[in-house]
C-alpha cells in the first residue's frame, strides 16, 4: 500500500508541477521593491524561475500532507487510487465527471455574474485588477485547475478537516464544512496582497468583491472533493474557467 500511495503522490505532483511551470506563460506582477532588487541580480527569464520555487516547495508540502491525512478523514482520489491500484472496487466516473463539469459552469457563471456587478460598482478598480492580472488559458487551465486544488483541496483543506476530526473527535459533515470553508476563506484572503499591490487604496466593496468572488468556488470545489473526489474538484475548477473565459469573450 505504502509503494501505491507513493505513486499516487508522484503523480499529483507532477500534474501540479505543471501548473506552476504554466506560469512561465504569463507575466506575474511583483512589488516594485523586490522588482528592482531582482533586476539587479538576475535576467528577466531567471527571475521568472525563481518565482516558481515557492509554489513549487508549497505543492510538495501539500502533496505530503495530503497523501498522509486524506484517507484517515475518508476523502479520496477516486480515479488515479483506481489507477495506482489503492481502490479495487468500481468506481462512478460518470457521476464524478458528471457533478466536476456541471457544478465548473455553474460556479462559472456566478463568478462571471459577481464580474459584472464588480464592473458596474467599481469600474476603475476593477479594470486596474485586470490589468494586473493577465492570466494565460495554460495558467487559468492547469495552474488554477489542478494546481490551485492540490494546494488548497488536498493539502490545506484535508488538513483542516483532519484537525477538525481529532477537536470534535470524529468526521460528521460539520468537521468537512470547517475545513471546506477555512480553505475557502484563507484562498480569498490571500488574494489580498495582490489587490493592494494593484490599486494604491481599493475600496471596501472591491475588497468584499475579491473575497467573496474567490469564497464562492472554493466552497463548490471543496463539497466536490468531499463528496464526489479530488478529480471532481479538478474538472469544476477547469469548467468554471470555461465558463468565465466564454463570457469574457462575449462580452468583449
Amino acid at each position: 500500500m505504502k509503494i501505491k500511495k507513493f505513486y499516487l503522490a508522484f503523480i499529483l505532483f507532477f500534474l501540479g508541477l505543471l501548473g506552476v511551470l504554466s506560469m512561465l506563460t504569463m507575466d506575474i506582477p511583483l512589488p516594485e521593491e523586490m522588482l528592482e532588487l531582482l533586476q539587479d541580480q538576475f535576467s528577466p527569464s531567471q527571475i521568472q524561475w525563481l518565482i516558481l520555487i515557492n509554489p513549487t516547495i508549497l505543492m510538495l508540502i501539500a502533496v505530503v500532507v495530503g497523501t498522509l491525512l486524506y484517507q484517515k478523514v475518508n476523502l479520496s482520489v477516486p480515479i488515479l487510487e483506481k489507477w495506482v491500484g489503492i481502490k479495487e472496487n468500481p468506481i462512478p466516473i460518470r457521476e464524478i465527471l458528471a457533478y466536476g463539469t456541471i457544478g465548473g459552469l455553474l460556479t462559472g457563471i456566478v463568478l462571471s455574474s459577481l464580474g459584472l456587478i464588480g464592473r458596474g460598482l467599481i469600474p476603475s478598480e476593477f479594470e486596474q485588477l485586470g490589468e494586473s492580472l493577465q492570466l494565460t488559458l495554460a495558467a487559468r487551465f492547469l495552474y488554477g485547475g489542478i494546481t490551485e486544488e492540490i494546494l488548497m483541496r488536498f493539502g490545506l483543506m484535508t488538513l483542516l478537516v483532519w484537525i477538525a476530526s481529532k477537536i470534535f473527535k470524529g468526521t460528521n459533515p460539520s468537521v468537512y464544512w470547517i475545513g471546506i470553508i477555512l480553505a475557502a476563506l484563507i484562498f480569498a484572503v490571500g488574494h489580498f496582497p495582490i489587490v493592494f499591490q494593484s490599486i494604491d487604496d481599493p475600496s471596501s466593496i472591491m475588497l468584499a468583491y475579491v473575497l467573496i468572488g474567490n469564497s464562492v468556488g472554493g466552497l463548490v470545489f471543496g463539497w466536490l472533493y468531499w463528496k464526489k473526489g479530488l478529480e471532481s474538484a479538478f474538472l469544476a475548477h477547469i469548467f468554471a474557467h470555461v465558463a468565465m473565459v466564454s463570457f469574457e469573450k462575449i462580452l468583449l
